[in-house]
């Protein structure tokens, strides 16, 4: 089954560079006629930025080799990463193409009719979230960009709440209220004021005002995977103190991410218990299915999972012009915080065809198929 699997997703490899090309150019053609959902809707923060950030004045860029350098044309477009991110391969799946990002100024008129990517490096749940970073859409901002693409759908489309009910809606958060603000005290004063489960009831009742305003808006199919287990990524990994025994990660990071994930599938049952009519959260389960790919390497062809493949490895992003390590192909993460595409390739097939205990209560494959009257 694991070698299926691994098949997949090196088939997606291959098949993401016709989604790098596409989103380049992206217009109402490039939407084929068998793709699965009217439009792919994507928020979010650097896991799948796809290059809003290159027109904000912020300090969290990528768009600069070696980032991209295994995308078709080998160059950096603000990905986070050595190709294509999580949503480029959910995308592929629904027959979708990358959808162009918000703050490009040229995403405007047919090039939106398959969807807009409003991601957004170092935002949060939380508004004050990243704001060392400088400038960037927290989920807040997020929603309200939404809302101007829905003003200029509008004209274009004639029935568009059948169109945003047929459209799906990712949004992965959580990330950067943890390692962009809980985790770090001498810039954030939330760790004195919330324990770890109040801090992610915090964030949950602020995602939820959010979601809620996304579906009075009309989007009706939602994505929301959980936080992955950051006390395993290299930053985590170089920066606890005391620093983990080799080979373990920071079990304390883990251990309160359990309260925002528990607390999201709780959320996402309350979404579903029918007071929203004609609508489908789903959770996405990325925190075993990361587990499983680090505390089973091998099995997906992966040997190095405690440090990235560019930068200094543990520490932070990668270095501008600076190659990475030649064997990428075999690393989990690309960079101290991002995965590789390999990586993103596998959480995407789950995301897409996995088994409940991948996606509660459905998979994206059985969202795309309701048809909401």
């Amino acid at each position: 089954m694991w070698m299926k699997i691994l098949l997949v997703a090196l088939s997606l490899v291959v098949l993401s560079s016709s989604i790098h090309v596409t989103s380049s150019s992206h217009s109402s053609s490039n939407v084929s006629d068998n793709a699965q959902a009217s439009a792919l809707f994507v928020f979010g923060d650097s896991l799948v930025d796809n290059g809003n950030n290159n027109f904000l004045s912020s300090i969290a860029k990528s768009n600069y080799y070696p980032y991209g350098i295994d995308s078709p044309r080998g160059v950096a477009t603000g990905k986070f990463s050595n190709g294509d991110t999580f949503v480029d391969y959910l995308g592929a799946w629904l027959g979708l193409p990358a959808p162009p990002p918000f703050a490009d100024p040229t995403t405007t008129g047919a090039r939106i009719l398959g969807g807009v990517n409003y991601a957004s490096a170092a935002a949060g749940i939380l508004d004050e979230t990243g704001q060392h970073y400088g400038q960037r859409y927290s989920l807040s901002q997020q929603v309200m960009n939404f809302e101007t693409t829905v003003r200029q759908l509008r004209p274009m489309i004639p029935n568009l709440s059948r169109y945003l009910s047929k459209s799906i809606a990712v949004l992965v958060f959580g990330s950067n209220d943890y390692i962009n603000n809980y985790l770090l005290p001498t810039l954030y004063p939330s760790r004195f004021f919330y324990n770890s489960t109040q801090f992610a009831t915090l964030l949950l009742n602020h995602y939820e005002r959010q979601l809620l305003a996304l579906y009075a808006v009309g989007l009706r199919k939602f994505v929301l995977p959980g936080v992955g287990p950051l006390g395993c990524i290299p930053n985590q990994l170089a920066t606890a103190s005391p620093p983990p025994l080799p080979g373990r990660c920071v079990d304390s990071v883990n251990q309160m991410l359990g309260d925002f994930n528990r607390g999201l599938v709780s959320l996402v049952d309350t979404m579903n218990n029918g007071s929203l009519p004609g609508s489908m959260f789903v959770y996405g389960n990325t925190y075993s299915a990361l587990g499983d790919i680090l505390n089973n390497p091998a099995r997906y062809g992966f040997a190095v999972v405690d440090r990235g493949c560019c930068g200094i490895g543990r520490q932070i992003t990668c270095l501008p012009w600076t190659p990475p390590c030649a064997n990428r192909n075999e690393y989990v993460f690309w960079d101290a915080f991002h995965p590789t595409q390999g990586v993103d390739a596998f959480l995407a097939q789950r995301a897409y065809a996995g088994p409940p205990s991948d996606c509660h209560p459905i998979n994206v494959q059985q969202l795309a198929l309701i048809n909401f009257a």
